[in-house]
């Protein structure tokens, strides 16, 4: 924490995350069964990282990989690796993997709820109020504790009405106990931070007492929370956290492409560059949760536009698997509704279709751009001209400045770029302190 900044450890400044759904990716049975037999999935993924590493990503940021009911976020064992996966020896080798690639990895630590049939909730049951890990829950008996009788279900917290996520008592000392256990005991086997899943359900206080144990262990340990909205500078100092997922970002950038509003994306950048100005927000236009960004846009075409954003202004920023090859995927608010968005993969990437090479291959550049722009991690941005379907802005940090103009319009535009250089990246015509853009076209000029 610097003049009110916090800034994370030193290593996120230069972090552009590879982020996978390993149960999806490895096309793991969609249940987890009591004393199923181990299967040695993750392996798959190993062969994957010399393509995380061509892309340019630096780490890999994994979905859940804990023993779970069904889709990981219901865990059952925070020390077990998910059968369905592997074992402990699997995930050591992908972790050493991952170490002699230089690629860092991210657990993903589910600490709001646990699935129903968590030990600590099975016992609880079982044996009433009386339960040593009753109290690690918000349980209210039927006539009340001393009422209990075997076989008396008692009503139960849950999360977002999801009856099968027993929500947790975050004032509970033993589940802060058991939180800090987790994740020192991953970070000890090597791992290099958390993202902790639904951050907003859980009391700020909560997250600053276990943030503060964790790091006197593990004081590089880079600390993220899933986010959705709200004030995020405020969550961020009050849960000692490094950083929040940046949703108002992704949804200005798709929504503005979309409708040909630069307006928004321009609003949305301001309250970017507010943000950064107390920490660095971890950016996405893609994750496991969403609607892939190629289904999402209405006109291919302005795929390139959001990459451009993603990776021109400042934060930590992720490419969800799949993302660089054009996958499609729409989410659906029902049952196995996140399928199509966290799909098998095949077993290497020599399989993949090659029309998603030139994908891959902007990915490539412009992930390229921006580890030879390590500043641009903290920069801010302003518009130089803004219009509903034109938008130039130029991102500025540690005296460095890049310019950025993107065209959605179906004619060619001009636009001021005042004390460009350049041209970086895309296409467009110089003439003195103006830039031509292309029809649906954009460019990155020198600063």
């Amino acid at each position: 924490m610097t003049d009110g900044r916090t800034d994370g450890p030193e290593w996120v400044r230069d972090a552009v995350w590879w982020h996978v759904y390993p149960l999806g990716f490895v096309g793991a049975d969609p249940r987890g069964e009591p004393e199923q037999p181990i299967r040695h999935r993750l392996p798959q993924l190993t062969g994957w990282l010399d393509h995380a590493l061509e892309l340019g990503a630096s780490g890999l940021a994994l979905g859940p990989v804990f023993a779970s009911e069904t889709h990981g976020y219901d865990t059952v064992d925070h020390l077990r690796i998910d059968p369905r996966l592997g074992d402990d020896g699997d995930l050591d080798a992908l972790l050493a993997a991952c170490r002699e690639r230089g690629l860092r990895v991210l657990l993903d630590g589910v600490f709001n709820h646990v699935g129903r049939s968590h030990p600590a909730f099975r016992a609880a049951l079982e044996q009433g109020p009386s339960a040593p890990t009753a109290s690690w829950f918000r349980l209210r008996w039927p006539g009340g504790p001393e009422a209990w009788t075997p076989g008396t279900e008692p009503d139960v917290d849950d999360f977002e009405g999801h009856s099968a996520l027993v929500a947790l008592d975050h004032g509970a000392p033993a589940v802060e106990d058991h939180v800090v256990e987790v994740m020192t005991h991953w970070l000890d086997r090597g791992i290099d931070g958390w993202r902790l899943d639904a951050a907003y359900a859980v009391p700020t206080d909560f997250w600053a007492r276990v943030a503060d144990r964790v790091r006197e262990r593990h004081p590089d340990a880079y600390l993220m929370g899933e986010v959705i909205h709200g004030d995020y500078p405020r969550f961020v100092t009050d849960s000692h956290l490094d950083a929040v997922t940046q949703y108002e970002l992704w949804k200005a950038v798709w929504s503005s492409l979309n409708d040909a509003n630069f307006y928004e994306l321009d609003a949305a950048l301001g309250r970017h560059s507010a943000l950064l100005e107390r920490f660095t927000p971890y950016t996405f236009v893609g994750n496991h949760d969403v609607t892939r960004i190629a289904s999402r846009l209405t006109d291919e075409r302005h795929l390139a536009h959001a990459l451009v954003v993603l990776f021109t202004v400042g934060g930590t920023p992720a490419v969800y698997a799949g993302d660089e090859h054009a996958f499609r995927g729409v989410k659906e608010d029902r049952a196995g509704g996140d399928d199509a968005v966290r799909p098998p993969f095949p077993a290497s990437p020599a399989e993949l279709s090659p029309l998603g090479l030139p994908t891959y291959r902007l990915h490539q550049e412009l992930i390229g751009l921006r580890r030879r722009h390590r500043w641009l991690h903290t920069a801010r941005t302003r518009a130089l001209h803004l219009a509903n379907e034109q938008l130039a802005y130029e991102v500025t940090a540690d005296g460095e400045r890049l310019v950025v103009a993107l065209n959605v319009a179906d004619a060619a535009a001009e636009l001021p770029v005042p004390g460009a250089g350049e041209v970086l990246a895309g296409a467009a015509e110089r003439a003195g302190n103006r830039v031509r853009v292309p029809p649906h076209g954009w460019v990155v000029l020198a600063g």
